[in-house]
């Protein structure tokens, strides 16, 4: 069954248990292998995944979240991070639960690692999220908190709901998924931000478990057959993915396959999840990081989870000249006309509107109600993505 082929008022009434996609039948119908992400989980009668939320019921997939959410809130766009689509502007951000990786090093583990899922979420139709966006005057819509990958049917039957709507649409995803799925999940989207976790395949085995090269095809394939607009983000680990030779390549890698234009941003580990030993990033091994990338020819590199104006701040390649100036997720001087730089009128690759957002540093938890109630007063953010 496809998600789309299901009616408003079947989803309505499938919320938590929506018919999933992206699997088969194996030994003669004793298992079902699901084929949305690289791990191919086979499955009995009862099995979840190890993203736990996909389950075999019956010999059949489903998505056992469909409709459910761990949380709404009202972001900055800078924040997740995208720095080059639409600056200033706020976001509406939602997750589930559960997660296809095992990073020992989770910012969001309480929600990714979530086994609880009906006691943490509210219920929240795509049509209904649309909606709530709609009220709230967001520009954009995130899929974050937790891998958007194993809820692809909800985030694409939300992302067709918000595009009714004119609102766009962004993944803050590991990228870890399969080239069917990706295509799908993928089309739906107008920007995406993809998280590289390191750049050796030791890394990603024993502090993900998962695998280097899918994360790669993935970046390479929203690069250079889709309209997406692409940002990366690699959270630096001390003594486990920060070494300068490392970063080396990781960004000769980014610059030979995907060009200099993509922005990427790296950002401070705090400990965190199994790693709470392990050290803060110092501000030194971020500095270290975005000179090499530059050096590598990468044009627009960022610093993030530090305060650090000169690192979070966009810089035009032609002239030099700072043309979007931010002080934590607020922006202040902006010199973009449209999108070339005010002085030399050097196009500066991204989505952007007329005008800089005004959105600034504030954090907005909402609630689903109808009257789309405020949980609290606005305060500045500190919360950390995956």
């Amino acid at each position: 069954m496809l998600n789309h082929e299901v009616s408003l008022n079947n989803r309505e009434k499938l919320i938590g248990r929506l018919p999933g996609r992206w699997w088969h039948a194996v030994e003669g119908g004793r298992r079902i292998q699901c084929d949305l992400c690289p791990r191919f989980c086979l499955l009995k009668d009862g099995d979840r995944g190890f993203c736990f939320v996909r389950q075999n019921q019956g010999g059949r997939m489903i998505l056992t979240t469909y409709g459910l959410s761990t949380g709404f809130c009202v972001d900055p766009i800078e924040k997740k991070p995208l720095n080059h689509f639409l600056p200033g502007t706020s976001v509406l951000s939602f997750g589930t639960a559960g997660c296809n990786l095992g990073c020992q090093f989770c910012q969001n583990w309480s929600i990714s690692k979530s086994r609880e899922v009906e006691d943490l979420s509210e219920k929240a139709s795509p049509e209904t999220i649309a909606e709530m966006a709609d009220n709230l005057k967001c520009h954009s819509v995130a899929f974050t908190y937790n891998d958007p990958v194993i809820w692809t049917e909800y985030a694409i039957d939300t992302a067709r709901a918000c595009q009714d709507r004119g609102i766009k649409t962004v993944a803050v995803t590991a990228g870890y998924i399969t080239g069917e799925a990706r295509s799908e999940l993928l089309s739906v989207m107008d920007a995406a931000n993809v998280d590289l976790k390191g750049f050796t395949e030791g890394f990603y085995r024993r502090l993900t478990l998962s695998h280097l090269e899918p994360v790669l095809e993935t970046l390479q394939w929203i690069r250079h057959k889709t309209n997406v607009w692409l940002e990366i983000t690699n959270l630096m680990i001390p003594g486990e993915n920060d070494s300068p030779e490392e970063v080396e390549q990781m960004c000769r890698w980014i610059a030979s396959n995907l060009g200099t234009d993509v922005p990427v941003h790296f950002t401070a580990f705090h400990p965190a999840y199994r790693l709470p030993d392990k050290p803060c990033t110092p501000q030194a091994t971020l500095a270290r990081a975005r000179e090499q990338a530059l050096a590598a020819g990468l044009k627009y590199v960022y610093s993030g989870n530090v305060p650090n104006r000169k690192g979070q701040s966009t810089y035009c390649p032609g002239c030099g000249e700072c043309v979007i100036e931010r002080k934590g997720y607020s922006i202040g001087a902006y010199r973009l006309n449209r999108n070339r730089c005010s002085t030399c009128h050097t196009v500066i690759p991204g989505v952007f509107g007329e005008r800089k957002g005004s959105w600034g540093n504030r954090r907005m938890p909402v609630s689903m109600p109808a009257e789309w109630s405020v949980l609290g007063s606005s305060h500045e953010s500190t919360e950390e993505e995956s």
